[in-house]
């Protein structure tokens, strides 16, 4: 019996065709070049079966989607505890980039923010001759099954526009969230940003988080704290 899942995604393709509505983000000089008539979907099951449509080959920077599997290597790494001592888990109600923390404790509100996504690489493992952004882009190709490579055009580009994130890096450096030296964080944490994937990896990549941290394909466990990101994203 043939599966529907392949017509319903061109469909749904279709009716968005329609929609001009949106902008690109003219924040990132590189970003702003980027062609706005792509439009891609993909879809993957819980056995790991992916369907797509549209420009589902073309790569473009994670950005901010890079930031719950941060989150998650950040727990594997360190546990939930002592990244909570650095990053809250309160929504915030504020712009992505709002210069603000926790009142009380003097920390980022929650790891979906920027405040707590530069605190969140901050708590990525490193070694002197691996970055922490080289840790999550191997991490990331293990999630999507495939090698996944740093967009150096993008990377260089936001490094040239990175004043306000500059500016978050040394307010957390001020009240001792990062421990560090924060032009080098925020440097690491832009990088991050700067991975590059299709549609396709997106939805292996979920499909990973929707088995309980198991690759649906290969069956292999890549996480094994994944309950509370899971359920942080479902808030």
């Amino acid at each position: 019996m043939k599966t529907p899942v392949p017509d319903y995604l061109a469909h749904v393709l279709d009716q968005c065709h329609a929609n001009t509505e949106g902008a690109l983000a003219d924040y990132i000089p590189e970003l702003a070049a980027a062609n706005p008539n792509r439009i891609a979907l993909a879809l993957s099951t819980i056995d790991g079966t992916i369907y797509s449509s549209g420009d589902d080959e073309v790569e473009f920077t994670i950005q901010s989607m890079s930031k719950p599997f941060a989150y998650a290597l950040a727990i594997q790494e360190h546990g939930l505890a002592q990244v909570l001592e650095k990053v809250g888990v309160e929504p915030s109600g504020e712009a992505f980039n709002q210069i603000s923390l926790e009142k009380e404790r003097s920390i980022p509100k929650n790891p979906m923010i920027n405040s707590g996504a530069i605190t969140t690489h901050s708590l990525l493992p490193h070694k002197k001759t691996v970055s922490r952004a080289e840790h999550l882009r191997r991490f990331l190709s293990e999630l999507c099954g495939r090698e996944l490579t740093f967009d150096e055009q993008v990377y260089q580009s936001e490094l040239k526009t990175a004043f306000r994130n500059l500016s978050i890096g040394y307010m957390l450096r001020t009240v001792g969230v990062l421990e560090e030296d924060p032009e080098q964080i925020v440097h690491g944490y832009i990088q991050q940003c700067a991975i590059k994937v299709s549609v396709k990896d997106l939805a292996r990549m979920g499909s990973v988080l929707a088995n309980g941290g198991k690759d649906p394909v290969t069956g292999k466990c890549i996480l094994d704290r994944l309950r509370y990101v899971v359920r942080y994203l479902a808030s």
